[in-house]
């Protein structure tokens, strides 16, 4: 079987609460839970799934086939502003563009619903991330949110 990063991928609309959007968002804290001791007590930053759909934001499900391998979403922080949430690829799936698919989808539904800037932050463990957003063009900024695991906080614009 191919490996579903060899896969076109499909973006389709969702929610973080309900299948299969809620599967892979367990994942994703799974996987923060494990790199931020202490984030069970004290998570870093909370989105609600309501945050994240029309008419302020979306979450995106990624699909290789039938199979859902990438999510992530965005919420309104002001009318000009969006921040970029709960970004997450399946181990099995990374390292072949498909990060890289999701966060222009990701820009691409910021434009629609009328942004002209996206923030985001990462903790010290997304160095990946990092890398990826710095390639793509975002700039890094002075701390916007009271994200205590955030290390790194970076804008664009749209």
């Amino acid at each position: 079987m191919s490996r579903p990063a060899d896969a076109p991928v499909e973006f389709r609309a969702g929610r973080s609460d309900l299948s299969p959007g809620r599967e892979l968002m367990a994942e994703l804290n799974d996987l923060l839970d494990t790199q931020y001791p202490g984030r069970v007590v004290r998570p870093g930053s909370v989105t609600t799934p309501d945050e994240m759909v029309p008419p302020g934001g979306t979450f995106l499900i990624g699909f290789a086939g039938d199979r859902a391998v990438a999510i992530g979403g965005l919420r309104r922080l002001d009318d000009d502003l969006c921040e970029i949430k709960r970004m997450y690829v399946v181990p099995d799936a990374r390292s072949g563009g498909i990060g890289r698919a999701l966060l222009a989808a990701l820009e691409d539904a910021a434009r629609a619903l009328g942004y002209r800037r996206a923030r985001l932050d990462a903790g010290p463990e997304q160095k990946h991330s990092r890398v990826l957003f710095e390639d793509t063009g975002y700039v890094q900024i002075e701390k916007y949110n009271r994200n205590h695991i955030a290390d790194y906080f970076a804008e664009k614009r749209l």
